[in-house]
């Protein structure tokens, strides 16, 4: 006991010195948390509020809001135990380019996010295909993109290889062409195809009226003439356009007395001369 009252005695000070740091230290980690959740809550609301900010940059704004907040809350804790926070970040410089060296491949998928938040080749909700991948665009984050494909499945995607190929987006020009192509009997008037493709222009409300739509003989094909009705839509009625008129084009053509051929093919069959017979 006496020993204990004399290391108290003699170490009081420094004792009480390292718990208020400790304290401290505690406190600026606590609300270094706190401030960081508040960061990035607020960027997403911001995201929100601003309809000229993209969704996908909610996600990445937010991250490295509230990694700056842990940074700074961290270079407090050690000014708070004395350190020399100069030297430290001087440290932490040397050793950020050597773990930047190893980490090439994350830090480019971190660059690539960012530069897809600016240049914005695409948004939220968005169909893109790049490379041989293709899905809706559900977030974009630091190091990945999330794509749901269209059966369904979850696709992450590493920023760098969004970055590094052609993207191709579905759904930014708000339009797509379609080309319908059926093909008659070469016996059949392609004037009369004509006229029932055009019937069918006239009927569907869905069809842009600029770029107008077209009709045209695609192919003389072995078989058949193949005609062909281009037309644009919306993005968001392309596809039932296309199932709905598969259809419609089929029994129009059948209505109207025209015949949608089988691929058909000439056999000319060359008798044989026996063996041992000199022709």
């Amino acid at each position: 006991m006496e020993q204990l009252d004399q290391f108290w005695a003699s170490n009081s000070v420094k004792i009480i010195s390292v718990g208020y740091q400790l304290f401290l230290a505690l406190a600026v980690f606590f609300a270094s948390r706190l401030a960081a959740k508040l960061v990035r809550k607020s960027i997403q609301r911001a995201n929100f509020k601003i309809e000229s900010l993209d969704e996908t940059m909610a996600p990445v704004l937010g991250a490295i809001g509230s990694y700056s907040v842990y940074a700074i809350g961290l270079v407090i804790v050690l000014d708070i135990f004395g350190v020399n926070t100069n030297s430290i970040i001087a440290l932490l410089g040397a050793a950020g380019l050597a773990v930047g060296l190893a980490l090439k491949d994350t830090l480019s998928n971190i660059a690539a996010g960012i530069m897809l938040l600016i240049l914005r080749p695409f948004k939220v909700n968005h169909f893109i295909e790049c490379g041989s991948y293709s899905g809706t665009v559900k977030e974009i984050g630091l190091f990945t993109t999330i794509l749901e494909t269209i059966d369904g499945l979850f696709l992450s995607m590493p920023n760098s290889t969004l970055w590094g190929v052609p993207i191709k987006n579905f759904t930014c020009n708000g339009k797509r062409r379609m080309d319908l192509v059926v093909g008659i009997s070469y016996g059949d008037s392609i004037d009369r195809g004509f006229e029932v493709l055009k019937g069918i222009i006239e009927a569907e409300s869905r069809f842009h009226k600029e770029p107008a739509p077209k009709i045209m003989v695609q192919t003389l094909g072995d078989s058949s003439v193949n005609l062909q009705l281009r037309a644009w839509a919306s993005v968001d009625d392309y596809w039932d356009v296309i199932w709905e008129h598969n259809k419609v084009i089929k029994e129009k053509i059948e209505a109207a007395g025209l015949t949608i051929p089988f691929p058909q093919r000439d056999v000319h069959l060359h008798e044989m001369p026996k063996a041992g017979v000199q022709v």
